[in-house]
């Protein structure tokens, strides 16, 4: 992410210069400068971000030159399977935009629904585990292998639970 941060900022400078440069002769109309300084602003945010992200989590297989096709293989991440938010989302965004030509009380409903998709779209997987970890569920069953006697402490008896040794039946 390395290059993309860059390029990104190569970006946010060329939009702060253009920018700049469009306020000093255009003295007449502010909207050109507006556009311009937020387009830096964003190109910045975005550039911002991607530097965070390499440094965090460290160069990608795609940042060094001696890399292969096969190091970035592997799974990518968590993918919701089925969702209802987005459609949440949509309605929300049509119910507002229909508000602004038809009334307030209707843009005000849109709102509403709009917040309410955001809220379930950005929370809907909160409590989900990390990606890495065990899978979990009503319909997971854990099952814990008991460790073999050489790793066992010295007078330590085997356990009998039902995690650790997977049937519920104690020892014989």
């Amino acid at each position: 992410m390395k290059t993309e941060s860059r390029l990104f900022g190569g970006v946010a400078v060329f939009f702060a210069l253009t920018s700049s440069g469009y306020g000093w002769w255009s003295h007449t109309e502010p909207a050109g400068t507006a556009a311009l300084g937020v387009a830096a602003l964003m190109a910045t945010l975005v550039a911002f971000f991607l530097h965070v992200q390499y440094r965090r989590r460290g160069p990608r297989a795609q940042d060094r030159t001696e890399a292969e096709v096969v190091d970035t293989a592997g799974p990518l991440d968590f993918f919701s399977p089925h969702s209802p938010w987005p459609i949440v989302v949509a309605l929300g965004a049509v119910v507002l935009a229909l508000g602004i030509v038809f009334g307030l009380w209707l843009a005000l409903m849109g709102f509403g629904i709009l917040g309410l998709g955001l809220f379930g779209l950005v929370f809907q997987y909160a409590g989900r585990d990390d990606p890495g970890s065990a899978p979990t569920g009503p319909d997971v069953v854990v099952v814990r292998a008991r460790r073999p006697a050489a790793h066992r402490p010295a007078g330590a008896q085997p356990s009998s639970s039902r995690a650790d040794s997977g049937s519920g039946s104690s020892p014989s």
